[in-house]
């Protein structure tokens, strides 16, 4: 299911409980008159505003922090007494009266952790001054599951209750299931950073040595500074902190990379930059620009068999900066180029451009995915748009 098939799971069952819950919430406390709207519609308002307050820290996954933020929301939504969250091995936060149930918490809930099936059940309590004499279980489970328990409690039993714990219990889960699904997108974007970083090839790495060793006798200075070039290129390819970086910061290790290429092939590699200053903040993707480089690189140089031009530039294109990256190389048949990015190419073909693609698509959304113009003999053109500002996006 996607993030917006979630979205509508969400404001429909907060709406179902909103306008349910407005008998049990009398219970636990008067209604406020509104000069705006009936009482089921100022209810319905009051119970999605409690549940956006929630919904944030729950996004962060089922944890003590999270739990501790959300209860008191949740047991608003409820208007219960008590509420308790708890993991599979232990409570997570109490909210309300009574917190002498929490020792028996755990042992009640065992066989709803066990079957994943709601429960309820009487409190138990020796305490005649406890208004805890009835409580309802539902499991929180994600992808079947069973992550911990929301719990309620109340001084009677309450069909109301029991189904309004359930509504709220199945839209805890669903912030919890978008708390997984940002936990694998962020997994998933690491993995493609480290499936870049393993096209970095040894072969480069050797040449790009090999190449520097050549200069230390006859010009000591030239190897020194092609020395700091690699180390600055190793060091921003292999960096651990961000998913994005700046359009400048990219151009760079992109200038350093062609630097250790025309040290090897000098002459043969004729490269043009046009870029303009303006466009020099935008953040995009790690690692994004650069696999499009090497690729000109290997289409338009090593297959050459004379010298071979490159052409960048990062112009200002309104609310985008756009990006194209052209070389006078071999091409590509555009046949086997759309198997490339249906990733039908095999694990060691065009890794580079469908990884790319893949990720603009994921960040920007399906229509700022590669641009590529190419054909047998005619070189490749790449263009790449860039939103200016896209939330989430930031340089690091």
């Amino acid at each position: 299911m996607t993030g917006a098939g979630y979205a509508v799971i969400v404001l429909l069952g907060a709406l179902l409980f909103g306008a349910g819950l407005l008998t049990g919430r009398r219970t636990a406390r008067p209604l406020r008159t509104s000069d705006v709207g009936t009482p089921v519609e100022h209810a319905t308002f009051e119970t999605l505003h409690t549940a956006s307050l929630a919904a944030p820290p729950l996004r962060a996954g089922l944890t003590e922090d999270s739990a501790r933020k959300s209860a008191r929301r949740l047991r608003s939504l409820l208007g219960t007494d008590a509420l308790c969250l708890t993991d599979r091995e232990r409570i997570l936060v109490w909210d309300g009266e009574g917190g002498h149930h929490v020792e028996h918490v755990m042992a009640q809930v065992e066989d709803v952790l066990a079957t994943g099936r709601d429960t309820a059940f009487r409190s138990g309590c020796d305490d005649l001054d406890c208004p805890l004499r009835w409580a309802v279980a539902v499991p929180l489970t994600v992808d079947h599951r069973v992550l911990g328990a929301l719990i309620a409690y109340a001084p009677r039993e309450s069909a109301v209750l029991a189904r309004a714990a359930g509504e709220v219990a199945r839209w805890v889960c669903v912030q919890l299931e978008l708390a997984e699904l940002d936990r694998s997108r962020t997994q998933l974007i690491e993995a493609e950073i480290r499936a870049l970083r393993a096209q970095i090839s040894p072969h480069f790495i050797f040449n790009s040595l090999a190449a520097i060793a050549s200069f230390v006798r006859t010009d000591p200075e030239q190897a020194r500074e092609l020395l700091l070039e690699f180390a600055d290129f190793t060091r921003y390819s292999f960096r651990s902190h961000g998913d994005f970086t700046t359009l400048a910061d990219e151009l760079h290790s992109i200038d350093q990379y062609l630097a250790l290429v025309r040290a090897r092939f000098g002459e043969r590699l004729s490269v043009t930059l046009q870029v303009a200053p303006e466009v020099l903040p935008v953040a995009l993707p790690f690692l994004c620009l650069q696999p499009l480089v090497e690729n000109a690189v290997k289409h338009g140089l090593e297959g050459a068999i004379t010298s071979s031009r490159i052409t960048i530039s990062a112009l200002d294109a309104g609310s985008e900066a756009e990006v194209v990256i052209e070389d006078d190389g071999i091409g590509m048949d555009p046949e086997r180029l759309r198997h490339i990015l249906r990733g039908e190419g095999g694990r060691s073909t065009g890794v580079g451009l469908l990884n790319v693609d893949e990720r603009l698509r994921q960040v920007y959304g399906d229509e700022y995915g590669l641009v590529i113009e190419t054909g047998i003999g005619a070189g490749m053109r790449i263009t790449v748009r860039l939103p200016k500002y896209r939330a989430g996006v930031h340089g690091s």
